[in-house]
């Protein structure tokens, strides 16, 4: 009958080394064109040398660039953050918050609000 949990055991094993193996591929041809210090021709080098030899090529990116793996990561983070703070919907509240002053125009022209009500609301709308 063999050993059946072992071979369970040994198969989930594989497949997770493989898996971890896949996505350090990735990793690496993502960082290989991420790289702003490479010419072209050393990314088409690296990327030759993962897809010819993908066990060998990664384990030499990481001996030789790995060190710069983390900071060019964190340099593609800063720009990304960059990029996003010009698409904060910064219109979209300087509407709502107009709106909302004129509901409070509103609600003091009607006389539901006190005019130090209504200075404290604006304030506090306002930050």
């Amino acid at each position: 009958m063999g050993y059946p949990f072992l071979g369970v055991f040994l198969t989930m094993l594989w497949f997770f080394l493989f898996a971890i193996w896949v996505c350090t591929l990735f990793v690496v041809i993502a960082d290989v064109f991420q790289s702003r210090d490479l010419s072209g021709w050393a990314k088409a080098g690296w990327l030759a040398c993962v897809i010819v030899l993908p066990l060998l090529g990664v384990l030499l990116y990481a001996a030789f660039r790995g060190e710069g793996m983390s900071e060019r990561s964190a340099e593609a983070s800063r720009r990304r953050d960059v990029l996003y703070q010009g698409f904060r919907p910064s219109a979209v509240q300087s509407r709502a918050v107009a709106d909302e002053l004129a509901k409070l125009a509103h609600l003091r022209d009607q006389g539901e609000l006190t005019e130090e009500e209504f200075q404290r609301e604006k304030s506090r709308v306002l930050t």
